[in-house]
């Protein structure tokens, strides 16, 4: 029986590899090799920054949240501790879009939440 030496399986997954790699600079997508370590590095990061796009969505809600807060005389924790006593059940997105395309909503929201929030005493001059 002939030894097999996978001619066809060979060049298709070099090709399967060589695709996922078009658009890399230099031996990156033109070598075997050097395609598929770009390959399964880029995998590694997609999926890492998949979750991080997460996270960074969400410090970004709270930067605006805090920054319209800060215009209307309140801290971020404050207003969301109002927020929360309320029962207001908004997430930060749509409390970030709140803010910045409905002000008069968000207003008033403040105003429910300054109302209920905890009194924190000023710290005293000295």
């Amino acid at each position: 029986m002939p030894r097999v030496r996978k001619g066809a399986a060979r060049a298709q997954a070099r090709k399967r590899i060589l695709r996922r790699a078009r658009g890399y600079f230099g031996t990156k997508h033109r070598h075997k090799k050097q395609a598929y370590n770009a390959v399964l590095r880029a995998g590694c990061y997609a999926y890492r920054d998949r979750r991080n796009r997460k996270r960074d969505m969400r410090a970004l809600w709270i930067v605006r949240i805090t920054a319209a807060c800060r215009m209307r005389g309140t801290r971020y924790s404050l207003f969301m501790n109002g927020i929360k006593l309320a029962g207001i059940t908004l997430n930060r997105k749509m409390l970030s879009q709140i803010a910045i395309e409905d002000p008069k909503v968000f207003d008033e929201l403040v105003a429910t939440a300054k109302k209920l929030s905890k009194a924190v005493p000023a710290k005293a001059a000295a």
